[in-house]
């Protein structure tokens, strides 16, 4: 199924949090995570196989070593998520189901040194079925600086994204405005890499690795899929 991403992509940004209508057994947000449940996404299936493809071979070879910790990270928590191949991306429609699909673009979000990841919308019973990441080709023009670890980060942020994680920012501080990295955080101060606008490990040993709040996320749609009898 082949969905346009236009209508949905301004509330993309956007914590999100309401459940659809009659999945009151669904859980979608928690300690750390969220899931895009305005979009219609509240699960995964534990049997369907999705791959991570890429635009070009270019982007292949790019973002392979940025997302190799993290997939393997999902598949270990049961999402049967592999590195794909290269094949054509049109921003404006999802692509082939199963699919996360990583392109660039010159500042999807029309600002500078932002990326942007969703799933496909509304897809049946919630089970998402893939999505698309653009990341800013600013990063790699020499026009806009980013630290390394942002970058690997945000990766692996828009990827997910595409599986069906939104921002798990909240108002921490009780002053009635979510903000920016307005996350909880481990004891040592990781806050989860899906924290807006971006999070995770900042050291080079783990930079682009799933915290365990992500990784929590990832299991709830799993949950939400069997809860619904989805295999």
């Amino acid at each position: 199924m082949r969905k346009t991403l236009a209508v949905a992509a301004a509330i993309s940004v956007c914590t999100l949090t309401t459940a659809p209508a009659g999945a009151a057994a669904l859980i979608t947000k928690g300690t750390g995570w969220n899931l895009t449940s305005r979009l219609g996404v509240t699960s995964l299936s534990p049997s369907r196989s999705y791959s991570v493809t890429f635009a070009t071979a270019a982007m292949k070879a790019r973002y392979t070593p940025y997302l190799t910790a993290a997939v393997a990270q999902a598949k270990a928590v049961g999402v049967k998520l592999a590195l794909g191949g290269v094949e054509t991306v049109n921003p404006a429609k999802c692509g082939p189901v199963g699919h996360a699909q990583i392109t660039e673009m010159y500042r999807p979000l029309q600002k500078p040194g932002y990326s942007q990841g969703m799933p496909c919308p509304h897809p049946p019973k919630g089970v998402g079925i893939g999505g698309i990441a653009a990341i800013d080709s600013e990063y790699f023009d020499g026009s806009y600086r980013i630290d390394t670890y942002v970058m690997r980060n945000t990766v692996v942020h828009e990827m997910l994204h595409a599986l069906g994680l939104d921002h798990p920012n909240i108002d921490l501080d009780k002053d009635g405005v979510v903000e920016n990295f307005e996350c909880v955080a481990t004891s040592h101060g990781n806050k989860p890499i899906m924290c807006d606008p971006n999070g995770g490990y900042r050291t080079t040993a783990d930079m682009g690795k799933l915290t365990g709040f992500d990784l929590n996320g990832l299991k709830a749609l799993l949950a939400n899929a069997r809860v619904q009898g989805v295999r």
